[in-house]
């Protein structure tokens, strides 16, 4: 009799404790709808960034799409502008037996290569340094930055000077050190490496950042564990420091790599691109064949494959950004 008792009593609590949750969750339901509530934030959102998204389709998304459309259209020029008489291939049929484009990918790969590379190399050493240091920090960080916040075209036009065979300073120091009489930007490989200089000072101080930046998220008992196992400074830099900084290396050449890749000033002041084509980037290319040629569709060629390629380096470090990330986090 009484487990017939017991067990009528755990049913019937059971019974009543799911109509109680059952309740709850028409309750909650009615009081709480959330998915409409999301909706309505996000149509607000849109409507409030909708200003900010038109402008950046006018002033950028738009003048790409164009271009696509020119560097595909046979353009010929009039006395009103320029007119399209057709849709064509031709324009990137000539790049593909251009030596000149050709030439130009291969000095602008090669000056992104050496440029990324050094400045990583430079940067991180840099950030290392800083992280060690006191209340001198600030200061030292604000000196670094001066080459990076001066505007690329002043810039170029410093080392310029620098380089001028009359009154530069470095090509006396070359000239003092028995090095004859120096023409920096005259010659093909003495006029890449001082580009590469150039870039590399004014440039170096954006990598240090983010690599200083990486490196005070690390923790320090990390730091006290590798000295406990008795790890030396190389060896805690490689398996531990370099480790936890691959996610925030990969962001520094994934903007350095796009920056160099699409490099114009610094060719357009210090040399136009000569001596010849020898420091021809694929930007100074589009710029002589669309405005100094006035050859609207195989510039609009030029440019539309520059960015093709800039966009699969994108997504290329993107993806490995996307790996370093998933390995850190497992």
């Amino acid at each position: 009799m009484s487990t017939t008792s017991t067990t009528s009593t755990t049913t019937g609590g059971a019974r009543g404790a799911a109509a109680r949750t059952a309740k709850d969750t028409r309750t909650a339901g009615r009081t709480a709808p959330r998915g409409s509530t999301e909706r309505r934030l996000a149509r607000a959102g849109w409507l409030y960034a909708s200003p900010a998204l038109t402008l950046v389709a006018a002033v950028t998304i738009f003048p790409i799409l164009f271009s696509v459309v020119l560097s595909f259209s046979e353009v010929h020029l009039s006395y009103g502008g320029f007119r399209i008489d057709g849709f064509t291939t031709d324009n990137y049929a000539a790049l593909a037996h251009s030596s000149a484009w050709f030439q130009s990918l291969a000095f602008t790969v090669g000056f992104t290569l050496v440029t990324v590379a050094l400045e990583l190399a430079l940067g991180t050493a840099a950030a290392l340094v800083l992280e060690r240091l006191g209340a001198a920090r600030g200061w030292i960080l604000a000196v670094l930055l001066l080459p990076w916040a001066m505007i690329n075209v002043v810039a170029a036009q410093l080392w310029g000077y620098l380089y001028n065979g009359t009154y530069g300073v470095v090509s006396w120091a070359i000239e003092a050190l028995g090095g004859g009489e120096p023409v920096i930007l005259g010659r093909p490989v003495p006029a890449m490496a001082a580009m590469a200089v150039a870039d590399i000072w004014k440039t170096t101080p954006f990598v240090a950042i983010i690599v200083l930046a990486g490196l005070m998220q690390i923790p320090k008992d990390v730091y006290e564990a590798a000295e406990i196992d008795g790890s030396g400074p190389w060896t805690t830099f490689w398996r531990v420091t370099l480790p936890q900084l691959r996610p925030i290396l990969a962001i520094a050449v994934l903007f350095r790599t796009l920056q160099a890749f699409g490099v114009f000033d610094l060719p357009f002041v210090l040399t136009q691109g000569g001596p010849g084509t020898a420091t021809q980037s694929l930007a100074i290319l589009g710029y002589k064949t669309l405005f100094q040629n006035l050859s609207i569709g195989p510039g609009a060629a030029v440019a539309t494959s520059t960015a093709v390629l800039v966009l699969g380096c994108c997504l290329l470090f993107l993806r490995a950004f996307r790996a370093q990330v998933d390995e850190g986090g497992r």
